[in-house]
């Protein structure tokens, strides 16, 4: 069976999620097997990523997500650069196609992100928040119909939601997801985008 092209609108004529517009220190592209894989695949074995993500995978089951994600039209795996260094990986994902659809009152343009900054050494600095405003910011200059920016931590990771939340998402509160006990919060265009 083939994969739909990136471009293509699926699920209701909504097109597939698009890279975040973000501004200089920042940097963000699509991740590449050929060049990303053993990035992804050693920051996804540090343990302070494997204790959330629960993807230590292989490289060769690495390589097959990433190519089923830039093929397909539900999620799209970037790599973020900060001053030209390497910084994190992110999964960028249309909620309409996500195992999160359901689980509070999506809209259709609704974007989610998965986000792993690999380098514990860069983890506690402000560089989180600053990321998750920038990207958050960037999704939804990316796509002008989006009014939120959604995502569902571990209820367990205390940084990363206080990450979040001091990158101005707003906590809606606990959801039950098949692997995890996550936190849903949302980053909305207007107070009015709130559910």
């Amino acid at each position: 069976m083939m994969a739909e092209p990136r471009g293509d609108v699926a699920g209701g004529g909504v097109p597939a999620p698009p890279v975040p517009r973000v501004r200089a220190p920042w940097s963000i592209r699509p991740a590449r097997a050929a060049e990303d894989l053993e990035r992804v695949r050693l920051w996804m074995q540090a343990p302070h990523v494997a204790a959330f993500w629960n993807q230590a995978w292989t490289a060769e089951r690495w390589r097959a997500e990433l190519e089923r994600q830039l093929g397909g039209v539900h999620s799209l795996p970037c790599m973020l650069d900060f001053e030209g260094v390497p910084l994190a990986y992110l999964e960028v994902y249309r909620v309409v196609r996500d195992r999160l659809a359901g689980h509070y009152p999506e809209r259709p343009r609704d974007l989610g992100v998965h986000v792993a900054i690999g380098d514990l050494g860069r983890t506690g600095r402000g560089l989180g928040r600053a990321l998750l405003r920038e990207v958050a910011e960037g999704l939804l200059a990316a796509d002008p119909l989006c009014t939120r920016v959604v995502a569902e931590p571990d209820s367990r990771n205390a940084p990363s939601l206080r990450a979040f939340t001091a990158a101005g998402f707003r906590t809606v509160g606990p959801i039950t997801l098949p692997d995890k006990n996550a936190t849903l919060l949302i980053y909305p265009r207007s107070e009015e985008d709130l559910p």
